[in-house]
């Protein structure tokens, strides 16, 4: 059945939006500390997803089953699954004092200067490794945090520094999802894509790390003892898994099982039935953000199969037809993969969902396969990032305790690339050797 694309589609979301950050605002006004946690995520969407069941129940689609797809998705299910494995490992290794050991040791060494960038640095290159902006904030932020209390920096600000450096290397990642699939869609070879997106990202991220150094506090921080030195252990193994690009669950599942296990030899009184409720109580601290995720992944599938992504999609084309040359063709590409991943909260479906318009749109004003992959990944990659609702700020706030809205305004890289990638899209710009849009051009 073909559905006619419907700016109406759109609304649900739009709903649910104002209902949740209407009412964090609201109270945060009133002098609330927790604003945003007086009316739930998983509560605010409901409205949200009542209209979309009703819009696509008028259009004759079948809600009930399009809402359970989405919902069980293999990404979504699969994101939940990292939400449960983060939530117990940061638990079990904060509990038995892995954390404050790995903290301890780093501030010993590293200037209080240096620390934010040298945690936007190390969640690049994990992130680089494993392709997963996910796997790197779940196995990163427990450090961070460590590092907030014993720095006395803004937490919001360190895990910003964090979701940055992951946010860059899932970008960049020639195993990332996004990567593969901005680079499939567009017909482009991924080392091209690579050496395109390397362009503005490293601009990017050269201004971040500067940023965050003049960030940094000054202040001598005095470094407490660690219990035993062994329990920094499970963090190094979990660190060069993750570099060494295994698996993220694999990574997680190993690490709680590490942590575990060393609790129990050198930490003061731990043994198993500590080590298992503590794996619990990692996943109760999840439970919110895991309903959340499985809700919006079924109010994402509705807004797609009632015509929303598709009236979006035709405007933002509808755009690009109305001016020619290559940089109408970037923008118009850029705007459509924001705007993508703005109504999904997930750039890997973004990409898809928009992935053929782009293409067509780079044939028509001559852009390069290469620079086509590149503008829908990078652009994915900054509405991702500071998303409020993305599953990226959702893992950090829920890990960190921090309202998603004051994490969307410290992740300074997607800001700073945002800026940096218009800027050089705007300027003006001399001849340039391009792929004629006719050249076949073989697929990654």
């Amino acid at each position: 059945m073909t559905v006619r694309p419907s700016a109406l589609a759109l609304t649900p979301l739009l709903l649910f939006l104002a209902l949740f950050f209407g009412a964090g605002l609201y109270f945060t006004a009133q002098g609330e500390p927790m604003g945003f946690y007086q009316l739930r995520a998983p509560v605010a969407i409901l409205p949200a997803l009542a209209l979309a069941v009703w819009l696509a129940h008028r259009k004759g689609l079948a809600a009930g089953d399009i809402l359970l797809r989405g919902m069980g998705d293999p990404d979504i299910v699969l994101m939940c699954l990292i939400f449960l494995l983060a939530g117990a490992f940061a638990y079990v290794s904060s509990a038995i004092g892995a954390v404050d050991a790995v903290v301890s040791i780093g501030l010993s060494v590293i200037p209080v200067s240096m620390v934010l960038p040298g945690l936007f640095v190390l969640a690049a290159l994990i992130a680089l490794a494993i392709g997963s902006s996910m796997g790197t904030i779940a196995a990163v932020i427990p450090i961070a945090l460590g590092v907030a209390d014993a720095s006395d920096l803004d937490t919001a600000l360190v895990v910003g520094a964090v979701i940055g450096g992951a946010m860059f290397g899932d970008n960049l990642s020639v195993i990332s999802d996004t990567t593969i699939a901005a680079t499939r869609t567009q017909g482009a070879q991924m080392r091209d894509k690579f050496r395109e997106n390397l362009k503005f990202a490293l601009p990017a991220s050269i201004v971040t790390v500067v940023v965050l150094a003049l960030s940094g506090g000054s202040a001598p921080v005095e470094v407490g003892a660690t219990d035993s030195p062994w329990l920094v252990l499970p963090y190094a193994v979990v660190l060069a898994m993750a570099l060494a690009g295994v698996d993220v669950r694999v990574v997680l599942g190993t690490g709680i099982v590490l942590a575990g296990g060393f609790g129990i030899v050198f930490a003061e009184d731990y043994g198993v039935v500590p080590f298992v409720g503590d794996v619990w109580s990692g996943f109760e601290g999840m439970v919110e953000i895991l309903l959340l995720s499985l809700l919006i992944g079924g109010l994402g599938a509705l807004t797609k199969a009632s015509g929303g992504l598709d009236w979006l999609a035709q405007r933002i084309a509808g755009f690009a037809r109305g001016r020619r040359g290559p940089r109408a063709g970037e923008l118009s590409i850029a705007a459509l993969s924001t705007a993508a991943d703005v109504f999904t909260a997930n750039n890997t479906v973004a990409i898809l969902v928009s992935g053929s318009i782009a293409r067509d749109i780079a044939e028509k004003h001559g852009v390069s396969p290469r620079r086509a992959a590149s503008m829908l990944d990078i652009f994915a990659c900054i509405a991702q990032g500071v998303l409020p609702y993305g599953a990226q700020i959702l893992l950090a706030a829920s890990l960190a305790s921090v309202s998603p809205l004051a994490l969307a305004g410290s992740v300074y890289y997607c800001w700073i690339l945002g800026l940096v990638t218009l800027g050089m899209l705007l300027w003006p710009r001399g001849r340039c050797a391009r792929p004629s849009a006719t050249t076949p051009t073989p697929r990654a």
